[in-house]
């Protein structure tokens, strides 16, 4: 993730250590994480409300097309989990914290930079469908990317000023000087380039008394990097005479530690200067510390080539610890998440702070039980204790840690997992399963009958689904038109659909596009406006249901269809929706021009609504005996309309004619997992 003021000293030499390139006809590795981040931040997207994903699948897709133009093969590489030797903890914590304030910030009409909860999922959806190579490495990825750069002969765009110090022999493009929407032709010729620049590591060096770039990694971990954070470090450069920068102290400290390393042939003559100036008792330890640091910067073990070229991945790291096969390719791959690789191998996890309510608990109390059955698989993949005997006491359930938000801060709570039969769950024959036991432990944790989700497309299932769960359990105040506003953006993506399909009826199109244009029209919200807090915290309860919903679909190998989550969520649509239902409460009117979009939203509903607090559906202001009897009363209704439900003819996929249209338009792009 970079070494402190680096990246700000290069870029103000960019005359001297960068040289302009035209990138064209050429392989180039990318640094996903740091390209997801830079789509996000700088493309003017609303980041406040929970993310528009629509908006930010679009300016992704733009991006590979500029680079296709340009005759460029991309090569995505993804960070997987945490270090595993956690010598980056103590680091991750102050990023959480800072996210932690920049979500406050944003939250009370600030500035900050928060990523939506499920923007890397959004991001893998979308790289499936263009068909981008991609893989998701097991831990960090910054070694891999650079051996597989380098054994291409091929550049590296990223934006973490770590790749100015490996030894790349192709160079480093940063983000910020890659200018993909700025197409030029070259001259006499009809063919496109991206205008860049590559950073020098020769003129680097050579301008600091032309010094062995071998002494880079040794300034990386001194000045101060991810994985060093030595109070005793700070010691010795505070005794050494670092140069003044002429700019002041704006790069005093990167300027000083090169230039006095620059006085030294190699880096053991470096680090042994070094520890003479610190006791005796510490110097064994640092210089361990430093040089197990120092690797990190080397060539790495694992040969992505392998993987983009064979489909195979080898990670000494994941054999080590005796992972199942599957779950190792299934992470390669995307299909499991980073969040089940840390819970799997570190039993921690991190919960991210959306924009919420930082006087309400955290988003992700809602849903914590989905996660301790995810949990639970994952310790079935663990070595247990057997008991001793029949009589002897059960075995303690599996304790994970989750780092979290509370309030403002963070804090390790304990969080136990849900004890699993073994011989029916087992993490390494979960994929052998039956469909059928899968999906009921699926159904059975979002506790949710199937029956109700029956006349629903299959690919709007699990969203259903998990806004049954997020009904039971929110613990924000969900008022009706929440609901109403959340189950008309999921139709978004089915009116995207019919109005994109091939041999399309022009009058049901139309009636689709009428309905899209209005959808926008919700989404353009006054500049400036006062986010509703309460609104926000409950939308961003029920996308911790859907993050954690789909974590667990996909562990289990998905036993209903993963949604398309590109055109799922907006939240701009949603907090627009409740605005116009608070101010003009009619769903029909606003349906009456699309009526399969009616339909299927009477059918997303009727689903929601068998689960639903009974006190949503009451009229405001009722006294509270008659209150009473209206609850009990739409109690009754809800089991009466869970019965009937199945046997109701609305929109059966089988026979509707906007349903298949909406799955074989998944399938098409977002292929299931199939896990090995």
């Amino acid at each position: 993730m970079g070494i402190r003021g680096l990246m700000t000293f290069v870029e103000d030499h960019s005359n001297e250590f960068f040289t302009d390139v035209q990138l064209r006809d050429t392989k180039i590795i990318v640094d996903g994480y740091a390209l997801f981040h830079r789509l996000c931040f700088n493309s003017n997207l609303e980041i406040r409300y929970g993310g528009d994903y629509d908006s930010f699948a679009d300016v992704v897709q733009k991006f590979f097309e500029s680079l296709w133009a340009c005759n460029i093969s991309p090569y995505v590489v993804l960070d997987g989990g945490c270090d595993i030797s956690d010598k980056k903890l103590t680091t991750l914590k102050d990023r959480a914290r800072e996210r932690i304030q920049a979500a406050h910030s944003l939250s009370v009409g600030g500035g900050g930079c928060v990523c939506p909860l499920l923007i890397r999922e959004v991001f893998i959806q979308v790289l499936i469908k263009l068909q981008v190579c991609f893989v998701q490495c097991f831990s960090e990825a910054d070694r891999d990317i650079m051996t597989l750069a380098n054994h291409w002969n091929c550049p590296v765009l990223s934006s973490d000023s770590d790749f100015c110090i490996f030894d790349l022999k192709t160079g480093f493009c940063p983000l910020n000087s890659f200018q993909w929407r700025n197409l030029n032709t070259v001259k006499g010729t009809q063919n496109y380039y991206i205008p860049a620049k590559c950073f020098s590591l020769d003129a680097f060096c050579h301008h600091f008394n032309n010094m062995d770039r071998a002494l880079l990694p040794l300034f990386a971990v001194l000045c101060g990097n991810d994985h060093v954070n030595l109070p005793i470090v700070e010691a010795f450069l505070s005794k050494v005479r670092l140069p003044l920068s002429p700019k002041g102290r704006r790069h005093h400290r990167v300027l000083g530690v090169l230039n006095w390393l620059s006085h030294f042939d190699d880096p053991s003559e470096a680090l042994d200067s070094m520890l003479k100036h610190l006791p005796k008792k510490d110097r064994e330890r640092v210089k361990d510390l430093l040089c197990s640091s120092m690797e990190e910067y080397q060539q790495s073990q694992v040969k992505l080539q392998d993987f983009f070229q064979y489909g195979t991945y080898v990670c000494p790291d994941a054999l080590n610890l005796g992972l199942p096969e599957w779950v190792c390719l299934a992470l390669a791959k995307g299909h499991l998440s980073p969040f089940i690789r840390d819970a799997l191998v570190l039993r921690r996890t991190f919960l991210h702070t959306q924009v919420e309510n930082m006087q309400r608990p955290s988003a992700h109390k809602v849903s914590q039980s989905i996660r301790q059955t995810i949990y639970g698989l994952l310790w079935n993949g663990s070595s247990r204790p057997e008991s001793m005997s029949q009589n002897a006491l059960p075995s303690q359930p599996a304790a994970f840690s989750e780092v979290e938000r509370i309030s403002r801060n963070i804090k390790t709570s304990v969080v136990y997992a849900v004890e699993l039969p073994k011989d029916h769950f087992d993490l390494s024959k979960l994929t052998e399963l039956p469909l059928a036991r899968r999906q009921v432990l699926l159904f059975e944790t979002l506790k949710v009958t199937p029956a109700v989700l029956e006349t629903l497309p299959a690919c709007l299932r699990l969203p259903a689904a998990v806004t049954c769960y997020w009904l039971q359990h929110a613990e924000a105040k969900i008022k009706l038109h929440h609901l109403q506003a959340l189950l008309l953006g999921l139709l978004t993506g089915p009116l995207h659909a019919l109005i994109h399909s091939a041999g399309k009826d022009e009058l049901r199109a139309g009636g689709a596009e009428a309905l899209y244009d209005e959808f926008q029209r919700a989404k353009a919200l006054r500049p400036g406006a006062r986010l509703d807090l309460d609104t926000a915290h409950g939308f961003c309860q029920w996308q911790c249901c859907l993050q954690m919903g789909v974590y667990l679909n996909q562990l289990l190998s998905t036993p209903l269809p993963e949604p398309d989550l590109t055109r799922l969520y907006s939240g701009s649509l949603v907090h627009g929706l409740c605005q116009r239902l608070l101010a003009s409460p009619s769903v029909e009117s606003l349906l009456s021009v699309c009526p399969e979009a009616k339909q299927l939203y009477e059918l997303l509903f009727n689903a929601a609504r068998t689960y639903a607090p009974a006190e949503l559906f009451l009229p405001k202001g009722k006294p509270n005996a008659k209150a009473k009897r209206q609850k009990k009363k739409a109690a009754g209704g809800s089991k009466n309309r869970a019965r009937s439900t199945s046997g109701t003819r609305l929109w059966h996929v089988g026979s509707n004619r906007f349903g298949p249209l909406m799955v074989e338009d998944l399938e098409e792009h977002i292929e299931a997992p199939e896990l090995e």
